[in-house]
């Protein structure tokens, strides 16, 4: 029987979670090898080097926080208001994993602020990301301002919160994110 083969997706998280503790100087094939506890010969089954790589991080993590996300939200059917609470859902059960968490948008988000490509990406990304909830918002919100504001807090909240070392006078992170949430929908 033939040894089992370490699945690319593994590759891929493994990469992300190195981009995550030390940034893209951090994905290395041998690295990564070790963490997964096989041999670095496998990754050549799936990737050409280093730089593929990098690209299919980036490609995963982008299909999986835009297009993956609105196909979710949108499937469920019914008003603006329904997929705005299935998207708050979604997103906060994502935080999790190794592709959609705030620790891979925040080193994401850092590796851009050196590399250009990756900061094209994330524009592309972010815009994708702001056009939905405008066009969730939009028919909620009395007015475009509001649309945009209710658009820009929903996602500051996402990354931003991330940075607070703020206590919330007795409530957990998780309480002022319901609440947040709560006004946001209102």
């Amino acid at each position: 029987m033939g040894a089992i083969r370490t699945p690319r997706e593994k590759w891929i998280e493994e990469g992300l979670r190195a981009l995550c503790t030390g940034g893209p100087e951090a994905v290395r094939i041998e690295s990564l090898a070790q963490a997964l506890g096989v041999s670095k010969g496998g990754f050549y089954g799936y990737f050409r080097n280093r730089d593929a790589l990098l690209a299919e991080m980036l490609d995963t993590w982008e299909r999986e926080v835009t297009e993956a996300v609105v196909e979710r939200a949108e499937s469920g059917g019914g008003d603006a208001r329904a997929k705005l609470e299935r998207l708050f859902t979604i997103v906060s059960a994502a935080a999790g994993r190794p592709v959609t968490s705030v620790e891979a948008e925040l080193a994401i988000r850092e590796w851009a602020r050196r590399d250009e490509a990756v900061a094209e990406r994330l524009r592309r990304v972010d815009n994708r990301r702001m056009d939905y909830l405008r066009q969730l918002f939009g028919p909620i919100c009395a007015d475009e301002d509001e649309a945009e504001v209710r658009s820009l807090l929903t996602f500051s909240s996402r990354i931003g919160t991330r940075f607070m070392a703020a206590d919330h006078e007795g409530r957990s992170h998780e309480e002022v994110m319901r609440l947040t949430r709560k006004w946001l929908l209102r």
